[in-house]
């Protein structure tokens, strides 16, 4: 069956490829960017299946005019894909406050303003799924990405509060948290800095890996946009899909580790319940 897509960030990367392969199976797409030269092929070879418009996440009025287009021309909206958003590299320091402001509003309450144009329509209609990109960065906190991370587990918990109150109203959730893709992420889209001698092992070494690993990251934007094109025609999605073998492999890390540290200061955790009349000594670092 057909459905009404609408995508962020439909100019370039995974969100360009999951465009692509949107229209390809034959559904309706409003394709959104702020560069609309870079979606005028699009608008060209689907004809009357694409819709092209402007967007600036961070604009209310401008991502409420996305979702009305989306009515006004193709007659509902089934999928909604927030995919905008860049990540730049430099120790938390370093970084100003006005660049963590700028990528938190992009990436978070980017995802925040355009999810919440849609939500009455969604939920009017009693159907509809929100698929969110995410990151590993949105799990795992890596060095010279603070402000992307914060913003990225921003997402994360926004996300699955979102599932629980409109799960029952027929809205599926959906958070996507891809790995390296062979997209312009690690290159024109992120601005590298390796920053002071201090942080050399930490967010030098990111930088530095983040310029050799361009282009050779182990994901296929094709291969990502199939994915998410086969999660958003299940009737029962998964909340959370991490896409490539990285993305799994440091999830899969990350978490024994945080697993190990639960067991490792478990009895000091539970030593803070109230005990009606324990007196003095209970805790497990105090002396017997």
């Amino acid at each position: 069956m057909s459905q009404v897509w609408l995508i962020t960030g439909s100019s370039r990367g995974i969100g360009r490829a999951l465009a692509e392969a949107v229209l390809a199976a034959g559904h309706k797409l409003v394709a959104t960017a702020r560069d609309l030269p870079q979606l005028e092929d699009l608008k060209k070879r689907y004809a009357e299946n694409v819709l092209t418009i402007f967007l600036d996440v961070t604009d209310e009025q401008s991502a409420a005019s996305a979702v009305k287009a989306a009515v006004e021309t193709f007659g509902r909206l089934d999928v909604l894909v927030n995919n905008a958003g860049y990540g730049d590299v430099g120790s938390i320091e370093d970084t100003s406050l006005a660049d963590f402001r700028a990528q938190i509003e992009t990436n978070l309450f980017g995802t925040i303003i355009v999810t919440k144009a849609a939500l009455p329509l969604m939920r009017e209609q009693g159907f509809g799924h929100i698929i969110q990109f995410s990151s590993v960065g949105g799990r795992i906190g890596p060095a010279g990405r603070g402000p992307y991370a914060a913003a990225k587990w921003g997402v994360e918990g926004f996300s699955e509060v979102l599932a629980r109150e409109v799960g029952p109203l027929g809205i599926k959730v959906t958070i996507i948290e891809p790995g390296g893709f062979r997209t312009d992420f690690a290159g024109a889209s992120t601005t590298l800095r390796e920053g002071r001698p201090e942080y050399e092992d930490t967010v030098g070494k990111m930088a530095r890996y983040q310029r050799d690993y361009n282009g050779k990251q182990p994901g296929d934007p094709a291969k990502a946009a199939a994915a998410v094109l086969y999660v958003a025609g299940l009737a029962e999605p998964p909340l959370r899909l991490p896409l490539g073998s990285d993305a799994i492999r440091g999830l899969e890390q990350n978490d024994a580790v945080r697993a190990e540290a639960h067991r490792q200061w478990r009895d000091l955790s539970i030593s803070t319940d109230f005990e009606p009349g324990a007196g003095a000594g209970r805790f497990p670092w105090e002396a017997k």
